[in-house]
C-alpha cells in the first residue's frame, strides 16, 4: 500500500462523511481561485494545513512527500516569472516578483485543498462519490485502473533502482548517470509487462470490465457541514475586506 494510501485509510477522518470533506476542499479551492491572493491564498493554506495535519492527523512526513514535488514545479514557474532574459543577460522582470508572489500563494492554497482531499479519503470513497452523482461507470473504472497504474509504475521504477544500487550501479557520478538512462529506458516496458499481467489476472478470475469496490455509505452531520461553511464564509469575508 503507497503512503498515501494508507494516509487516507488511517488518518482520524477517514469515518468522516465525503460531503463533508468535499465540500470543505472544494470550498476552500474556490476561495483560493476567487479571492485576491494577498489575504486569501494564505488563510486558505493555513486552514486547510491544519486541518489534514491538526484534524485528520495526517503523518507530516507523509503530507511533506506529497508536497514537495509539486512544490518545486511551482517555484520553477515562479522563476521564469520574475526574471527575464535580453541582450544584457538574466533581470528582473517589471513586476516579476507581484506576479510570482501571487502564482506561489494562490497555487500552494489550492494544492493544500486537494491534498486535504487525496489524504483523508481514499479513491474508492471519491469514485463511490462521483458515481452517485451520475458520472458513467467507465469513466470511473478508468480512474480506478488509471490509480493503480501510478503507483505500479512508482513501484517499478523504485525496484529497478534498488536493484542498481545492489549492483553498485550507484557508484560514482557517471555510472549513477548511467544507471538512471537505463531506468528511464527500461521502466516503461517493465510497467505495461505488469500491467498486461495484472489485465490476464483479472480475466482469468472473471472481470466483466467493473471493479466493484466495498465503499460505506456515512450520513452527513449536518452541525458539522453547517460549520464548515460558516468557516469558508469566514475566510471570504475576511479576504474581501483586507482586500
Amino acid at each position: 500500500m503507497s503512503p498515501v494510501d494508507r494516509a487516507a485509510h488511517l488518518n482520524r477522518w477517514r469515518h468522516r462523511s465525503l460531503t463533508e470533506k468535499a465540500t470543505l476542499a472544494l470550498g476552500m479551492l474556490l476561495l483560493a481561485i476567487a479571492l485576491p491572493p494577498g489575504p486569501g491564498a494564505p488563510m486558505v493554506a493555513v486552514v486547510m494545513t491544519v486541518a489534514a495535519l491538526g484534524g485528520a492527523r495526517v503523518p507530516p512526513k507523509v503530507w511533506l512527500a506529497c508536497v514537495a514535488a509539486p512544490l518545486g514545479f511551482l517555484l520553477v514557474g515562479a522563476f521564469s516569472l520574475a526574471v527575464q532574459v535580453n541582450a544584457s543577460g538574466f533581470s528582473l522582470a517589471p513586476g516579476g516578483l507581484t506576479a510570482a508572489a501571487r502564482l506561489v500563494a494562490r497555487s500552494f492554497a489550492a494544492l493544500t485543498c486537494l491534498l486535504f482531499l487525496a489524504l483523508t479519503t481514499p479513491a474508492t470513497d471519491l469514485i463511490a462519490g462521483l458515481r452517485r452523482l451520475g458520472l458513467p461507470a467507465e469513466i470511473a473504472e478508468i480512474a480506478l485502473l488509471m490509480y493503480r497504474f501510478l503507483f505500479l509504475l512508482g513501484d517499478t521504477a523504485m525496484a529497478m533502482d534498488s536493484a542498481q544500487a545492489a549492483r553498485l550501479g550507484h557508484f560514482g557520478a557517471k555510472r549513477r548517470l548511467r544507471s538512471l538512462g537505463l531506468l528511464i529506458a527500461n521502466l516503461l516496458p517493465r510497467a505495461l509487462g505488469r500491467a498486461r499481467r495484472l489485465e490476464v489476472g483479472l480475466a482469468a478470475r472473471g472481470w466483466n470490465g467493473e471493479m466493484r469496490v466495498l465503499s460505506k455509505r456515512i450520513k452527513t452531520s449536518m452541525p458539522v457541514l453547517g460549520l464548515v461553511l460558516l468557516v469558508e464564509a469566514a475566510i471570504a469575508a475576511t479576504g474581501i475586506y483586507l482586500s
